[in-house]
């Protein structure tokens, strides 16, 4: 379970560039609404520590859907772990620019998030760490196939517990891309945003999804 700790947290890593699209704009807003540098880092930790406590929540209940499907249903482990495998894959491809077929899965998501996303408004604009910290638990909701494809792997896990520490891992590995756009490291910035970056990241992705999936397949045959 440890490599699954690990792997959630090298898809947060390597999301960086789909990261940045989704929840940069918000990162640098939180930056501009305060005279202070420590008013700025204190809305970006917030904002920050309520997004990956939402996704947490989120494997928590994936790893408890999963539980309940191998309990009740009969559903074997290491096919859901299959599952999760060509997830990977597919979020490999969809981060490189390549098959952008996950964007089909995040229009799903959009039923429930138009539920969800008019409790924005109710803490805009953001003054305080205490807005912030309401608008990241909000925004861990967004639509997003990266998210949704990391949760396989909480789903895959068979336990509450598990599948919230996995996303929990998932969540740190995308702090270091949102920091860099709030602190302003521009040039840093720019690495992650660039098409080669993307590119190589998704590859790695899809190399990993593919072991993954041959250690399944290889359990079961």
């Amino acid at each position: 379970m440890t490599l699954d700790f690990f792997s959630a947290l090298l898809i947060g890593i390597a999301g960086a560039g789909h990261c940045l699209a989704m929840c940069g704009g918000i990162s640098s807003m939180l930056t501009t609404r305060s005279d202070s540098e420590a008013g700025h880092f204190s809305r970006v930790i917030s904002y920050n520590v309520g997004r990956v406590a939402s996704y947490t929540l989120l494997g928590a209940i994936a790893g408890f859907t999963g539980s309940i499907a191998i309990k009740s249903l009969g559903a074997q482990v290491i096919w859901l772990k299959v599952i999760a495998a060509i997830f990977i894959i597919l979020l490999g491809l969809y981060v490189a620019r390549i098959w952008f077929v996950l964007t089909h899965i995040e229009r799903l998501g959009q039923y429930l998030w138009r539920y969800i996303q008019p409790l924005a408004r109710h803490v805009l604009p953001i003054k305080t760490t205490w807005q912030a910290l309401m608008l990241g638990a909000v925004w861990g909701w967004l639509p997003c196939g990266l998210v949704y494809s990391t949760l396989t792997w909480s789903l895959a896990s068979g336990s509450a517990l598990q599948g919230a520490l996995i996303m929990l891992a998932f969540g740190l590995g995308t702090l270091p891309a949102l920091l860099v756009v709030a602190c302003s490291v521009q040039w840093l910035d720019k690495l992650i945003r660039a098409p080669l970056f993307k590119q190589l990241t998704g590859l790695a992705l899809v190399i990993y999804g593919g072991y993954s999936l041959y250690i399944a397949l290889k359990q079961i045959f």
